[in-house]
């Protein structure tokens, strides 16, 4: 099944797109022309038929959302952004990946596309436009739906961890329940601080296998550096948190290095690989944000924040490497007004 977008103007949509549909929208067309680069790829080589199922959905979602961006910034009479393009695939490279980790990452990828969606829906004041980020955020649900099924049929979907029940409603009487920085007897994790201990190391051990398989095949010693680095600062942010559930006598999940391969051979370009990695960061930093901002042990929001610090000092690297290259695409910006009055006469 692939998602089929109605590529028809309503009526009434003669409003300018605003600065936030515009974002939204440029967003959307590099995520999506990554992905049908990565997916066409995987789909090269994914051996089993139920994997290469979600994958032609998750394929076909994306096309469709290109074709439709395509014609919206055709009525609107912008330039189309370039995104990614055959150029930056090589399909017929030898596999970098499992099956088991292509399941894996497109569950990743689904949680990251409702995420996006959602803040795009709620941003976008055109129908026609909150319209498509609707049926974006149903085909991201399917995907993730199919994908999770999946994982679980095949035993390779992680569970988050189990804890005991509450027998009773209560409420805390200690502010050490928060401020207890220092205290060797700290109080137990609650159910959401377990929920983004758990989410933030599966997120690492994604990233940390993408990081490994990059920098085994790409060109560039710069962008090999980055990888490594990338690597590193990912297996030490997965050990943090792995302890953290370990002190609280709570299970981690486990990741494997068996889902890259020994192939030294790109299946994609450098400048590929290093977007996908800068916007991987970026995520990342939302989701550190969001559990500092919900966690009640006040050293874990601590930690975040200066976790968040590191990677957003990694992420500036990345974006200085593109820079470098030619690489970076500029997204939409507002009139530099300083510049249109200086301008010379």
């Amino acid at each position: 099944m692939t998602v089929t977008l109605d590529q028809t103007p309503s009526a009434g949509h003669t409003a300018r797109l605003t600065a936030a549909e515009l974002g939204s929208l440029w967003t959307q067309y590099q995520n999506d022309t990554v992905a049908v680069c990565v997916l066409e790829y995987f789909m090269k080589h994914c051996e089993d038929r139920d994997i290469r199922q979600i994958l032609e959905f998750a394929l076909g979602s994306s096309k469709s959302h290109i074709q439709f961006m395509a014609g919206l910034y055709a009525r609107e009479n912008l330039p189309l952004p370039v995104g990614f393009t055959g150029q930056d695939v090589h399909s017929d490279a030898p596999r970098l990946f499992s099956d088991v980790f292509m399941l894996i990452y497109l569950q990743n990828m689904s949680v990251i596309g409702m995420a996006g969606a959602s803040v795009a829906i709620g941003v976008s004041a055109r129908s026609d436009v909150s319209g498509f980020f609707r049926e974006v955020l149903m085909s991201a649900v399917e995907l993730h739906d199919r994908a999770r099924s999946l994982g679980l049929n095949k035993g390779t979907y992680i569970r988050p961890p189990y804890i005991s029940p509450p027998d009773k409603a209560d409420f805390v009487t200690k502010q050490s329940f928060l401020f207890d920085m220092f205290g060797k007897n700290k109080r137990p994790l609650t159910a959401m601080e377990i929920t983004h201990l758990f989410l933030n190391i599966q997120t690492n051990a994604i990233g940390k296998a993408m990081m490994m398989a990059f920098a085994q095949v790409c060109r560039s010693a710069e962008a090999k550096d980055f990888f490594l680095k990338g690597k590193e600062i990912a297996g030490k942010h997965i050990k943090l948190f792995t302890g953290t559930l370990t002190n609280g006598d709570i299970p981690s999940p486990m990741s494997s290095d068996s889902w890259v391969t020994d192939s030294t051979t790109a299946p994609f370009s450098d400048k590929l690989m290093v977007f996908h990695t800068t916007a991987m960061i970026a995520v990342g930093i939302g989701n550190y944000g969001t559990a500092a901002g919900t966690c009640q042990r006040i050293d874990l929001s601590v930690q975040y924040t200066r976790l968040s610090a590191e990677i957003a000092q990694y992420a500036e690297d990345g974006a200085n490497l593109m820079i470098k290259y030619g690489w970076l695409e500029e997204p939409p910006q507002a009139a530099d007004r300083h510049f249109l009055a200086n301008r010379p006469t």
